[in-house]
């Protein structure tokens, strides 16, 4: 296979009017147009001008529990879920989806049954079985265990002694820190969720602030078990500079939406992989008052951008930035492709277009400076193909 006339963006240049020749499921070389011959190829893909570029990496998103669980109390066929939205994803670009399950004693954002222990269980087995079953996307499965889920401890160990887990991150939402440090967002956020009176607000806060939670040394114990698989260890809203030495005596190599600009200038400069949500990109910042990813991409202290809850925002965020910020494409490609493939151990096989590794490719054209991905490519075989039309 051959991709020819386009414009392929590498991790350090974009090469204008190159091809892309595929071998297999590898990338073999890069080519300039005048040194190709399509008679050679059995499968020509012209990207008509457009870019090239590695395909996405989705570190975190809980984007599967919206596909499972359309509605609050309807739960779909887990199978069928997985299915449909590697469909999806696919069309958005994201060839390798970390998907973000949350390992809760309890729930307090509503009663979500996707988001019951019994069911998250199942869905982990669910996301593994694809690596051995047909699929168009690479599947896995970032654990995201809050501390005070003390009766699930075992069950993540068990996920990770059997390489169910790929990423573990660990996350506080008691409210007055982290994200909810502010205890009347938190309430707006509560009342949002659920019809509750103040009064029984102010009970749930209390009752969330006396739980038990994780202790130092199991903490240390589980993020040393997951090291010894060769997965990451992230932090979860990183509200201190305290909190960021914290994470770095348990070896945490990730911080995850660090709440100020503060901390996360303190956690990039301790070389920790600082994420954010590319939606906070497309909607101008945090939807709940805290760091502004664009702020902080442009004073050089994000390194990765995932989709959180929305996949459409990895390709859009990248040329918004662009536009509006004049944020280098080179760059802004490398927070969905090759930064992340580094946070997680893959940088080896994929996360950018270059001789040898695995070839999860993306042709992006715009459309009335629409980007749209026209072609997903994975492991060197189309997986999804857009055109749009007039008639």
């Amino acid at each position: 296979m051959i991709i020819i006339n386009s414009s392929v963006i590498t991790a350090t240049e974009i090469l204008e009017d190159y091809a892309v020749v595929i071998n297999g499921d590898t990338i073999e070389k890069l080519l300039p147009m005048n040194e190709v011959n399509t008679e050679d190829y059995g499968n020509v893909i012209n990207a008509k001008g457009g870019y090239v570029t590695a395909g996405f990496i989705d570190i975190h998103s809980d984007y599967i529990e919206g596909i499972i669980a359309p509605r609050p109390t309807t739960i779909m066929d887990f199978n069928i879920g997985i299915k449909e939205s590697e469909r999806i994803l696919s069309s958005h670009g994201i060839t390798t989806m970390f998907h973000s399950l949350s390992i809760y004693k309890e729930d307090l954002f509503g009663h979500k049954p996707v988001r019951q222990p019994d069911n998250v269980d199942k869905l982990i087995h669910a996301i593994h079985r694809t690596h051995s079953e047909k699929h168009l996307i690479r599947h896995r499965m970032h654990a995201r265990f809050e501390l005070d889920s003390l009766g699930m401890v075992d069950t993540v160990k068990d996920h990770i002694e059997n390489e169910r887990v790929h990423l573990l991150s660990f996350m506080d939402h008691t409210p007055g820190q982290g994200q909810y440090r502010d205890i009347e967002k938190y309430r707006h956020t509560m009342k949002g969720y659920q019809d509750l009176s103040d009064e029984e607000i102010n009970k749930q806060i209390e009752n969330k602030k006396e739980m038990n939670r994780l202790s130092v040394e199991e903490m240390e114990t589980i993020s040393k078990l997951a090291r010894s698989k060769g997965i990451a260890v992230a932090s979860h809203d990183d509200d201190a500079t305290e909190k960021i030495d914290f994470n770095e005596a348990l070896n945490t190599s990730i911080s995850e939406f660090p709440i100020t600009m503060e901390v996360a200038k303190y956690a990039h400069g301790k070389r920790m992989y600082t994420v954010a949500g590319a939606p906070n990109i497309m909607l101008g910042g945090s939807h709940s008052g805290n760091l502004n990813a664009k702020d902080a991409i442009m004073e050089g202290c994000i390194s990765i951008l995932c989709s959180d809850y929305y996949p459409p925002a990895m390709l859009h965020s990248v040329f918004k930035l662009h536009r509006e910020a004049d944020y280098p494409l080179v760059e802004g490609f490398k927070l969905i492709t090759l930064n992340p493939a580094k946070a997680v151990q893959m940088d080896d096989e994929i996360g950018s277009i270059e001789a040898g590794k695995k070839a999860d490719i993306n042709i992006i054209r715009l459309f009335d400076d629409y980007p749209t991905i026209t072609e997903c490519i994975v492991n060197g075989k189309v997986v999804s193909r857009y055109h749009y039309r007039i008639d």
